[in-house]
């Protein structure tokens, strides 16, 4: 069976669905073609993400997370309210969790304001009505009334159907393909070959490995981070109704263990941890093993560890160990002092997280990262905020590249 479009894109996660999304919006496409490895979309990444919408705190202003996330937040929670899905209106509240981390607020607030974010300070009494259990450490936080909570897998489902609905081909269970860049194609399993005017290489975990197929982005690596999630039981006397984060340290792209209300239900998730995964899948404990890969992974990271590159020891000294749930309740505990063992069970819920490394400079790469290669396009960085900025961050995709190159 051959096949002919105008562009292709591997992964159907977030960022693939929307560019899709987008190239049919602006009336730029309707010939595009979607693979993916897996039976279903919203297996990996977008999938399992918890589903947060920020809200532009974090961000080094004029980054490109800086300048998609609040518009992209506006522009997906619009979205989902016409599909009829539910968005919980919860907000965020960031509290130090240690006295030394109280300055920190204020250099959240400014980059949260140059970002275009809403977010005011709040004292300990606002503190109290907000989340009464919650540890109040130097009697301040920030307060964001725009963060929301929406069911990720659902978000990716109603866009399956949307873009199917446009006549956009969606090809699931492609495990292997081999690439002709002379005539642009590839050639599938079950002699199925695509010709494409244009590729685009949204693969999240093995985004990678893809661009190294078109001779990109050899200086690039994915590590995989396991993000573990546990949840407050049922009739847990833990009042809290919003989303209630740690101030995070900046120079690591891991926000800590934060609390996040469920947008289906009532239940209150924990997480998520950032611990090396033994593979981009490893999921369980012993699943999806990549022996030599993690040998070289955690061969990385220790150099990171021992040259305490970008602050990388103080990572690994105080979020490395989450796995382990002693050293998960205390973190916990840092937000919400009177925590209990008895009162958390692990969830199923189980993410990785595509952390991409700069080989070169030995450097964490905090932004969302695109490569170009011939008739090729390679986003090999679109880790968190890339669920909540999406539509917006595939306007930016198409306008400085796409529509560029094509």
């Amino acid at each position: 069976m051959n096949h002919n479009c105008d562009f292709l894109i591997i992964g159907g996660g977030i960022v693939g669905l929307t560019i899709a999304h987008q190239l049919v919006e602006r009336k730029i496409s309707k010939n595009i073609i979607i693979i993916d490895k897996e039976d279903s979309l919203g297996c990996h990444s977008s999938g399992r993400n918890s589903g947060v919408l920020h809200a532009g705190i974090y961000y080094e202003p004029n980054s490109v997370k800086a300048k998609v996330c609040v518009s992209g937040a506006k522009r997906l929670r619009k979205w989902a309210i016409e599909k009829g899905i539910q968005v919980k209106n919860c907000g965020k509240l960031i509290i130090p969790q240690k006295s030394h981390l109280d300055s920190q607020l204020d250099i959240l607030y400014a980059r949260g304001k140059e970002n275009g974010a809403v977010i005011n300070f709040v004292d300990s009494k606002d503190i109290e009505k907000l989340a009464p259990d919650a540890k109040i450490t130097t009697g301040r936080g920030l307060w964001s009334p725009n963060t929301a909570v929406i069911d990720s897998l659902s978000v990716i489902k109603s866009l399956q159907k949307d873009l199917e609905s446009k006549g956009i081909k969606i090809i699931n269970s492609v495990k292997d393909w081999k690439l002709d860049k002379k005539t642009s194609q590839i050639f599938l399993n079950k002699g199925v070959h695509i010709k494409y005017g244009y590729l685009i290489n949204s693969a999240g975990l093995q985004a990678d490995k893809i661009a190294h197929e078109f001779d990109v982005g050899f200086d690039y690596k994915i590590i995989p981070f396991k993000g573990i999630y546990w949840k407050l039981r049922k009739n847990c006397s833990i009042n809290i109704n919003l989303n209630l984060y740690p101030v995070p340290d900046l120079n690591v792209p891991f926000l800590g263990v934060h609390f996040t209300p469920c947008a289906n239900n009532n239940s209150i998730i924990i997480g998520p941890t950032a611990i090396p995964a033994l593979g981009r899948e490893n999921y369980k404990l012993l699943e999806n093993i990549e022996y030599k890969n993690s040998i070289d992974d955690f061969a990385f990271l220790a150099k990171q560890y021992f040259l305490n590159l970008d602050g990388f020891r103080k990572y690994v000294n105080e979020q490395a160990f989450l796995g382990i749930p002693s050293f998960f309740l205390k973190s916990a505990q840092d937000l919400i002092p009177n925590l209990k063992r008895n009162q958390i069970e692990r969830s199923n819920k189980v993410g990785i997280r595509a952390q991409l490394f700069n080989l070169r400079s030995n450097k964490i790469v905090k932004d969302f990262l695109c490569l170009k290669g011939e008739k090729s396009l390679h986003i090999i960085s679109a880790i968190s905020p890339a669920f909540t900025a999406s539509f917006s961050f595939a306007d930016l995709i198409i306008d400085n590249y796409l529509l560029k190159d094509i």
